[in-house]
């Protein structure tokens, strides 16, 4: 070989979320190596990691031509090259593509193993699925901690200082309750009408909850496609069609229900009845679509699509929801 592996990888830049950051040392063979040569120079060296299963062919510039699995090689006649027995690689994999993407692509090809090859497909490393399993499991972390309106930690919970824990928790605490203070400025705006219809302020929590809720269940579900790779901004008119026709047969179900539950057991008049179903509904077709969109526009936009999920989500559809419902009191019962 006229280079070496530390020659190849000295110019490959490390960075924490890269798959760079993560690949190892491969078990490199050159082409004209006959099967029992292999199996021998493995027996002299060993393999860099146990959870390996391939080696892989290379030429003096460590080109990568191709790979032999060691159950291959086992299996193969021992004077074949390795050139005549090697498979062609059908993806690899480049040091600057983010970790998740090479667990995404091993999950859906169900491969043990990836190539990380340079511009010039220069072999530099391999993922392994023991680095996949370990890059799948931090980021669903550090998705639930950003759906909980945390920021991230590497630190498990007992071995993080109050004062750690409290930094990770203030930051979205004080955006979200600066938020809410819209949500405020909504009933106060509409004090009138609840001072003509008092009926109406009852409704106020069963409205923002309901509508809080379908919005955190679209939301999550999209923001799982995203993150398994199924969806794209491409997708979004289907995504919206389909949360649409979802939210609708959702809306139709609970307008009736909570119609007929105020009529029976609330005493209050149709008027009403029909303003707050009607407003039941409306809410949930919205906070369906507001809850599906804004994880994917996050993705557009570069941001993590679990910073919009349920306490974001929640605060937005509450203003939805209550501006829906003073309209509509407005317009139904004359206020």
């Amino acid at each position: 070989m006229k280079k070496t592996f530390d020659e190849i990888r000295e110019n490959i830049p490390v960075t924490g979320d890269t798959v760079a950051a993560i690949m190892r040392q491969p078990v490199v063979l050159p082409p004209d190596f006959r099967v029992n040569e292999a199996i021998e120079r493995i027996r002299q060296v060993g393999l860099p990691d146990a959870q390996m299963n391939h080696c892989y062919v290379v030429d003096e510039e460590y080109t990568l031509l191709g790979l032999v699995s060691l159950r291959a090689l086992l299996t193969t006649r021992g004077g074949v090259h390795l050139k005549d027995a090697m498979s062609h690689p059908f993806i690899t994999l480049q040091p600057e593509d983010d970790q998740e993407l090479a667990a995404q692509l091993m999950q859906e090809y169900d491969l043990l193993e990836l190539p990380v090859v340079d511009g010039d497909n220069c072999l530099v490393g391999v993922v392994t699925a023991d680095d996949a399993m370990e890059v799948l499991q931090e980021e669903a972390t550090e998705d639930m901690e950003r759906m909980a309106a945390m920021m991230p930690s590497e630190t498990p919970y007992l071995e993080s200082p109050v004062v750690r824990v409290f930094l990770s928790r203030i930051p979205w605490l004080l955006l979200l309750m600066i938020s809410a203070a819209f949500t405020g400025g909504i009933i106060a705006h509409f004090e009138d009408a609840l001072a003509a219809q008092v009926a109406l302020t009852a409704f106020i929590p069963m409205l923002m909850d309901t509508g809080g809720n379908c919005g955190s269940q679209s939301s999550v579900t999209v923001i799982r496609g995203l993150s398994l790779g199924e969806l794209s901004f491409s997708n979004w008119p289907r995504v919206l069609w389909k949360e649409l026709r979802t939210g609708a047969l959702c809306a139709l179900v609970l307008a009736v229900v909570n119609y007929l539950r105020l009529l029976v057991f609330s005493g209050v008049g149709q008027g009403v009845a029909a303003t707050v179903s009607l407003t039941l509904a409306v809410t949930v077709v919205l906070a369906d679509l507001i809850g599906c969109s804004l994880p994917i526009l996050a993705r557009r936009l570069g941001f993590d699509p679990a910073v919009m999920a349920s306490p974001f989500i929640t605060t937005l559809v509450d203003a939805v929801s209550l501006l829906t419902y003073f309209r509509l009191a407005s317009w139904l019962l004359g206020l």
